[in-house]
Parts: C-alpha cells; sequence; structure tokens
C-alpha cells in the first residue's frame, strides 16, 4: 500500500487523465503529492528530468503525460507522436529507475493491440498481429514504454506496472471538433449545431465501427486500486468491457445534448479500427469493476463541457 505522506509523482498533472488521479488520490486522502506543468519542467528533456527526480526523490510515480489526439491528428503528425511519446516516457522511467522509485504505473492505450486482434482483446495478444494504421506512432511509442518497463522489471527487480485503459472521456478532456477523440468532439459538433440550428451533424466514417468507453474518474480510481494491490509484468487492461458503434454513440450524445436534427456520416473519411474491445477478466479477477454508466458519464462531461471549455472560448 502507498503511503498516504508519501511523495506521490503524477506525470501529466493537467492532462484528462492526470487531473483525474490527482482527485482520486486526494480523494483518498494522499497528502504528498508532486505536479508539474510542461512549461515548469518538459519531459522531452533528459536532463531536466534527472535534475528533477534527484532533488524530489518521489516514492511513487503516475505516468500519465502522453501526447495525444484523434485519427486526424494522429494521421498528420506522426512523427510528433512518435518523438515526444517515446522520448518523454524513456526520460521519466530511467530517471525514475535511477532514483530507486519504489513503484510507478505507466498508462498506455488500447491501441497498441492488433487492428484485427481477437475480441475482447485479451493482454496476451499484444504484437501477434500488424497495428492499426492510423495510431501506429502512438502506438509504437506506447508498446515501447510498457516493454521497457517490463524489461527494467526482469533485469532490475524494479516494480513497474503498466495499464491499458480503453477510450477515455471525462471532465477536462480536449473538446476540439478535428484534433480530440471521438466523445469530445461529438460533444463539441451537437453542442454547435444545437445553439446555431444547423440541420445536420456529420460524422467520420461508416457509423459501424464497436469501441468501448471509460469515464475518466473511474479509470484514475482503477489506477489508485491497482498500484496497492498488483505487482506484475503482464500489463493489465483497463476498461468496462460494454461496447456501442459510434453511430449508437452518437445517437446518445446527440439526446444528452438536446440536438434534433439529423445525423449524416461521411463514409470517405476512415472508420479507424473496426472493433476495440478490451477483456477485462484479470480486471475483474483482481476486484475492481466500473462505476459509471455511459449515459451519465456523457451528462457530466457536456456539463465540464459548458462549465469550462465554453468559459474559456468567452
Amino acid at each position: 500500500m502507498m503511503e498516504k505522506d508519501a511523495k506521490i509523482y503524477v506525470a501529466g498533472h493537467r492532462g484528462m487523465v492526470g487531473s483525474a488521479i490527482v482527485r482520486a488520490l486526494q480523494k483518498q486522502g494522499y497528502t504528498n503529492l508532486l505536479l508539474r506543468t510542461s512549461k515548469e519542467l518538459d519531459l522531452r528533456w533528459q536532463a531536466a528530468v534527472e535534475a528533477f527526480f534527484a532533488a524530489e526523490k518521489p516514492v511513487y510515480v503516475f505516468l500519465a503525460a502522453a501526447k495525444v489526439g484523434g485519427i486526424m491528428a494522429n494521421s498528420e503528425q506522426p512523427a510528433d507522436f512518435m518523438y515526444d511519446n517515446m522520448i518523454l516516457e524513456m526520460n521519466v522511467l530511467q530517471a525514475a529507475f535511477q532514483n530507486q522509485v519504489k513503484k510507478l504505473m505507466f498508462l498506455g492505450s488500447s491501441c497498441i493491440y492488433p487492428r484485427l486482434a481477437p475480441q475482447p482483446m485479451p493482454e496476451s495478444c499484444l504484437l501477434t498481429s500488424a497495428l492499426e494504421q492510423t495510431n501506429e506512432a502512438y502506438a509504437l511509442a506506447k508498446i515501447s514504454g510498457l516493454k521497457y518497463c517490463e524489461y527494467l522489471n526482469r533485469q532490475y527487480g524494479t516494480d513497474y506496472i503498466s495499464v491499458m485503459p480503453t477510450n477515455l472521456y471525462g471532465p477536462n478532456d480536449n473538446y476540439h471538433p478535428l484534433h480530440s477523440h471521438v466523445l469530445p468532439a461529438l460533444i463539441r459538433r451537437f453542442h454547435e449545431a444545437k445553439v446555431s440550428d444547423a440541420p445536420e451533424v456529420v460524422i467520420w466514417g461508416t457509423g459501424q465501427p464497436l469501441r468501448e468507453f471509460l469515464y475518466v474518474d473511474d479509470l484514475a480510481d482503477a489506477c489508485v486500486y491497482l498500484m496497492n494491490t498488483y505487482s506484475g509484468n503482464e500489463t493489465v487492461n483497463l476498461g468496462t468491457g460494454r461496447e456501442l458503434t459510434i453511430g449508437e454513440l452518437a445517437a446518445l450524445v446527440k439526446k444528452v445534448v438536446g440536438y434534433t436534427g439529423r445525423i449524416a456520416y461521411d463514409s470517405s473519411k476512415p472508420d479507424g479500427t473496426p472493433r476495440k474491445l478490451l477483456d477485462v477478466t484479470k480486471l475483474t479477477r483482481l476486484g475492481w469493476h466500473y462505476k459509471t454508466e455511459l449515459a451519465d458519464g456523457i451528462r457530466l462531461t457536456y456539463k465540464d463541457f459548458l462549465t469550462n471549455d465554453m468559459r474559456a472560448e468567452r
């Protein structure tokens, strides 16, 4: 168990995942959190990362920092996605090792699994066939990070664990209509269509791909739980074990937002991976289960969008 007063560094604490982990830690009584913005500590600079770890000596680390984006962003900037993610995670992992961090959690993504992986995807299917091309660069960087954790554990006996979340959403998400992930992008599109009284909202692709979504505060609760209960080289899938089509998701977001126009699909745009459902058998056996149903989570996320993202624009 992590000591309540131990120094805990949350890398990426201003992002959606990192901020949720901070909320979960504070809610559970952890009082000594190390937090640095990217301006205060650029994780892409090895010397700065090494100096930070040497000076602060964190006992536990949650590595949630990452450059993230949707299909368009990944397709347009593959070199940036690979370099930024690989260099920042390697800097943090190496500095953690050099400074005897007691335990570290590396957060990856379900996109590390093959494009045509068996469904639902077990942890064991990693590296068994080709990746989805639209986010291959990001996936390769994340695979490198989790493998480095595994190799450090094997060679040096460290206690570094990795978790693979499904598609996440919730407070502090990126709501950009083109460069964000599907759910927050849909929230913005339907909201703007509602405000402008637009007759239709156009969705990329056919609407047929299947996706799974986990509310980010549930994800954070699972992360803290596993830091206190799990050690091992095999990654742990974090998800709900439930899925729906993009078309069904769009209809649900439309209802929550209160938009009354039509939904149209642009089949000239890519669908991405046909299906991406995590096998959460291991997570369930470890004693954790999600709490927030999708409709409830979307309502909470839309409230966050109206309160924070729209206010920032004004």
